[in-house]
C-alpha cells in the first residue's frame, strides 16, 4: 500500500525540483538581456576590449572567457573558451569547441591564432572567468596545448548534456588543475566527465564530483562548493565565494 504512494511522492518531488531548476532560465529568457532577433550571420564577433593588446602587453597571459550562448540557448547556458599568449608573442591563441565544424567534416576543436581573445559571442558580451599572468601563466601554456591535443571528443558534439564547448573547457581545466578554474553553473556540459567516468574531480581540481553523463550528479569542492546537477541544470551554494549557484542566473553573491 505504501509503495505506490512512495513512488508518486518521489515523482512529484522530482517534477517540483525540475520546475524550480527551470525558473532561472525562464526568468532570464523573459527579462534578461538576450539578443533574440539578430540572425547569426549578422551578429558580431568583434573584440570587446577586455584583453590587453598583445604587442603592448609583453608577459605571458592565460584567460578563460564565457558568454551567453546564441539566441534562446543563452537563457540556459554559456559558451566558454581559453585564450593564451606566450611572453613577447604578438598574437593570442584561442582554443574552443565549435559544434558546427562537424558539418564541414572538421574537428570541433578550433585553434585560432591572431584573432581577438575577448570577442563577442554573436553579440553576447563575454565575461572574464579567470586570468593568470607572467611566469605563472607561462608554465601553464604548454600544458594547456597538450591537454587540447588530448581532448577525447574532437568529432563528437551534443549541445546537451555534452560533450560540448563547456565539456572541452572543463576537460582542459581538469588536465591543468593549477588553472583553478571555477566554471559557473551556467556552463552546461562541464559535468560531462570524459571517457565514461562517473567519479572525478571538478574543473577547479579542489574536490570531487559524482556525475552520470552530465545529467545527474553532485559536486563537493572548495571552489565550487556544494552543487547539484539535475538534467544538466546545476544549483548549489558556494561558501568560498559567499554566493548562490543558480540555473540560468549563474553565480549570485550575497
Amino acid at each position: 500500500m505504501t509503495r505506490p504512494r512512495t513512488k508518486r511522492r518521489i515523482l512529484l518531488n522530482t517534477i517540483w525540483a525540475l520546475f524550480a531548476m527551470l525558473l532561472g532560465p525562464i526568468m532570464v529568457l523573459a527579462f534578461g538581456n538576450l539578443d533574440l532577433d539578430t540572425h547569426w550571420s549578422k551578429a558580431s564577433l568583434a573584440s570587446s576590449g577586455k584583453s590587453p593588446l598583445p604587442y603592448e602587453y609583453k608577459p605571458a597571459l592565460v584567460q578563460v572567457y564565457g558568454a551567453r550562448a546564441y539566441n534562446w540557448r543563452g537563457a540556459f547556458g554559456i559558451h566558454t573558451w581559453i585564450a593564451v599568449k606566450d611572453a613577447n608573442a604578438r598574437h593570442y591563441t584561442v582554443y574552443q569547441v565549435i559544434g558546427w565544424n562537424l558539418y564541414r567534416g572538421q574537428s570541433t576543436v578550433s585553434i585560432q591564432k591572431g584573432g581577438p581573445p575577448d570577442f563577442l559571442w554573436f553579440n553576447a558580451e563575454p565575461k572574464l572567468l579567470l586570468e593568470h599572468r607572467g611566469a605563472e601563466a607561462e608554465q601553464m601554456i604548454e600544458k594547456i596545448s597538450q591537454a587540447v591535443a588530448e581532448y577525447p571528443y574532437p568529432y563528437r558534439y551534443n549541445a546537451w548534456p555534452g560533450p560540448n564547448s563547456n565539456t572541452f573547457t572543463a576537460f582542459i581545466a581538469r588536465q591543468v588543475p593549477e588553472l583553478g578554474l571555477d566554471l559557473p553553473p551556467t556552463a552546461i556540459g562541464k559535468d560531462y566527465l570524459a571517457n565514461g567516468k562517473i567519479i572525478g574531480q571538478p574543473p577547479s581540481g579542489t574536490g570531487w564530483q559524482l556525475s552520470l553523463l552530465g545529467i545527474l550528479g553532485i559536486t563537493l569542492a572548495q571552489e565550487e562548493g556544494i552543487e547539484l546537477n539535475l538534467l544538466g541544470l546545476s544549483a548549489g551554494i558556494d561558501i568560498n565565494d559567499l554566493s548562490l549557484r543558480l540555473p540560468g542566473f549563474g553565480r549570485v553573491g550575497f
